[in-house]
């Protein structure tokens, strides 16, 4: 038997996918990892690998868009939390896995975001604690 680093179960219904191996490509692609049969999935839509134990997605320039929690996913790394949904086009899917089988260690790894994002919000607001009320633009 393959080791399974987790499933995709489809909200709504449907077979579990199996996660059969640390990276993944997802798409409507027959050569895709993941084939997702729907017209509104791109050809090459995402691409899931894990990192320090953690399920991260990164959007291949998808025309429909991937979406972690209702969030948009850019073309930069977004972790899954186990039992995140993540939205492939509009095919919404909850990640099942444990971090610890996957080898993870301590605190979840950070997400990569774009320097301008990082730099428009305030200490506080990156730690999730407070507000800037005068945002500046």
């Amino acid at each position: 038997m393959s080791q399974k680093y987790g499933e995709l179960v489809p909200v709504g219904g449907g077979d579990p996918i199996p996660l059969l191996k640390k990276v993944l490509q997802v798409g409507r692609r027959e050569t895709c990892d993941v084939v997702l049969r729907f017209a509104n999935v791109s050809s090459n839509h995402c691409q899931l690998y894990v990192k320090q134990g953690y399920w991260f997605v990164e959007d291949q320039k998808s025309r429909n868009g991937t979406k972690v929690g209702g969030k948009r996913v850019r073309e930069t790394d977004k972790r899954i939390d186990p039992g995140a949904v993540i939205a492939i086009a509009k095919h919404e899917y909850e990640l099942q896995y444990d971090p610890l089988e996957l080898g993870a260690t301590g605190p979840p790894p950070a997400e990569s975001s774009s320097q301008e994002e990082i730099l428009g919000k305030s200490l506080l607001e990156r730690a999730g604690i407070g507000s800037n009320p005068r945002r500046r633009s």
